[in-house]
């Protein structure tokens, strides 16, 4: 009588293979999401594969498993695809369990209001500073649009170069050094300067100043979030005025907003 083979169990070898194809297949499609951002609204496998890098059968395979996860939406007459509502899910319930945003929101409104400025708090993903909360008290309805999710460039803004402040230089040159290939050689000249005197500014006053949009001076101030997060509070507002000006007239305000979200912090931190 012949015994049927027994199915053969994988070895660590192959299984740790399965284990690395498995995560690279997450970082693939996790980088299919991160290619839509505000303005966006559909994206076909081609601009896909041009944004993300990847070739255009990995994105089709991506594309249709996103789909029938419910993370992407396919418009079959576009021949393009949309983010789906559990994306939006998943940043609500970031939002909701955040203890920083919970500690500061509240004290970011009464600021606004009290100061008639834009106050916010942004957290840095590569080479961008994302906004988690926007408080907006801009006339101007352009800049009213900024809102929790939105994007702005680390090397351009004040909250940008508060976090650069906050990284060892060794991660700092890295970061600073992906960007700069993006730019030429002659306008990443005047960047950088900027960037080394924010820097020298936050050491030695404890924020930054920059006005990156016509019209509009920010000013930031590093945080500390959860952990060893770095995260940046800024305040901003539509002034004719010179940036050191504005931080003569509002660097104690921001700096004081800063030290009551520490303190809030402090009290709402769990006891070991």
């Amino acid at each position: 009588m012949n015994t049927p083979p027994k199915p053969s169990t994988p070895s660590g070898d192959s299984r740790r293979f399965t284990g690395v194809s498995q995560n690279r297949s997450l970082e693939r499609g996790l980088e299919i999401l991160r290619a839509f951002k505000p303005g966006t609204d559909l994206l076909g496998n081609g601009e896909l594969a041009e944004r993300t890098g990847l070739s255009a059968a990995t994105v089709s395979r991506l594309t249709q498993t996103l789909v029938t996860s419910g993370f992407l939406e396919h418009d079959r007459r576009a021949r393009a695809y949309r983010l789906a509502a559990p994306v939006l899910s998943l940043g609500h319930a970031m939002r909701a369990a955040s203890p920083v945003l919970r500690a500061a929101t509240p004290l970011m409104r009464d600021l606004s209001v009290k100061l008639r400025m834009n106050v916010g708090l942004a957290s840095a993903d590569r080479a961008e500073m994302v906004y988690l909360e926007s408080i907006r008290y801009n006339r101007r309805a352009s800049l009213r649009t900024i809102v929790a999710g939105q994007r702005v460039p680390i090397e351009l803004t004040s909250l940008g170069r508060a976090y650069l402040a906050t990284l060892q230089a060794g991660a700092r040159e890295t970061l600073l050094d992906q960007i700069r290939r993006t730019y030429r050689s002659a306008a990443w000249k005047p960047i950088r300067a900027d960037i080394d005197a924010a820097i020298a500014t936050v050491a030695a006053q404890g924020y930054c100043v920059a006005s990156w949009q016509p019209g509009v001076v920010a000013m930031s101030t590093p945080l500390r979030g959860q952990g060893e997060l770095a995260l940046a509070l800024n305040i901003s507002l539509i002034t004719d005025d010179a940036p050191s000006v504005v931080a003569r007239q509002h660097a104690q305000d921001l700096l004081a907003l800063k030290a009551r979200i520490a303190h809030q912090l402090e009290i709402q931190a769990p006891a070991d």
